[in-house]
């Protein structure tokens, strides 16, 4: 049995995926693009990849593929249908990092509204040391309690939220983009309604048809403009123009992004021209990635491939 891991680095090199030599012999490559991934995978048996292609342009010279494991949730670089027609299963990881996106959105929504970085910067450039009296407030912040705290997509990311959301004080409301939610412990309101009235915005929907470019222009217009937005759910459910143009115009007050329509980020986004970070925070995708969550998903990816190889469907996504 040959396995190839086609992005190693991409649970980072502190975890230890050595769980794997146990299938049989592995080959680890730190990263794989498109260009090289065909060739990496046409010995293998078993494929465990993150981001790369997983399409018949990369698998048409790989006949013994019999099995693909995702270092994810999402399947959006997998042709589903086309592994389906090969016999090949697919198999994705779920509620791994659950705990760390939402500590990271919490994170996001409290630096921003509390302009952290300015008071950070405010005692470390000795500003603070010069004055005469013992405190600082020349940014004013409020507090989370009797705010209203609105999400979008209500799964296990989104109620976690809304638990601590709930906790410190704010009344929480919600809309459902598939318009499938079953959660009734949260109020439901539909999208215009959650706009006028969130105080703080986050999202933690898939993408899809529905929510590619949910946060539009139109959308920043019916928000309140001490409104904080954090974004810990797929870049494209926000336009990043239309962002732009609301921060800068002071439609919202503030934004907290863990992802970005496209990653890493590039050198033209017009967001790379908002240097002040009580107004825009951007972290590189990383909200998923707690030393803890790592160390999850690789062990949930080596308990697929068990599963696989008694003959078990433990999390297929294209049965």
């Amino acid at each position: 049995m040959k396995l190839v891991v086609l992005e190693r680095n991409s649970v980072g090199t502190d975890v230890d995926v050595s769980c794997f030599e146990k299938f049989g012999e592995v080959e680890y490559y730190p990263n794989t693009v498109a260009e090289n991934t065909a060739e990496r995978v046409k010995d293998a048996d078993i494929v465990v990849v993150n981001k790369a292609p997983m399409n018949e342009s990369t698998l048409k010279d790989a006949p013994n593929v019999k099995l693909i494991c995702l270092f994810a949730t999402g399947f959006d670089n997998v042709d589903l249908a086309y592994c389906k027609s090969r016999g090949i299963k697919v198999a994705n990881v779920v509620n791994y990092s659950t705990a760390a996106v939402v500590q990271h959105t919490l994170l996001l929504a409290l630096a921003l509204e509390e302009k952290l970085a300015f008071y950070d910067d405010y005692v470390k450039s000795d500003t603070y040391a010069s004055q005469e009296r013992f405190s600082n407030f020349d940014r004013p912040f409020g507090e989370f309690e009797g705010k209203t705290w609105g999400i979008v997509g209500m799964g296990n990311i989104g109620r976690g939220v809304a638990k601590v959301a709930q906790a410190l004080g704010c009344r929480v409301i919600f809309y459902s983009a598939s318009g499938k939610s079953t959660c009734t412990e949260y109020e439901r309101v539909e999208f215009d309604a959650l706009l006028a009235q969130s105080d703080i915005l986050s999202l933690h929907c898939p993408l899809s048809d529905r929510t590619r470019g949910l946060i539009n222009k139109e959308a920043f217009s019916k928000m309140k403009k001490s409104a904080v937005l954090v974004n810990v759910a797929r870049g494209p459910v926000v336009d990043t123009q239309a962002l732009y143009e609301a921060l800068t115009q002071g439609q919202i007050a503030a934004a907290g992004l863990d992802v970005l329509e496209k990653e890493p980020i590039s050198r033209d986004n017009p967001l790379n021209e908002i240097k002040d970070s009580t107004k825009l925070i951007i972290t590189p995708h990383m909200a998923w990635a707690s030393t803890e969550a790592r160390g999850r998903l690789v062990d949930e990816v080596a308990k697929n491939i068990q599963a696989f190889l008694e003959g078990e469907d433990r999390n297929v996504v294209n049965k």
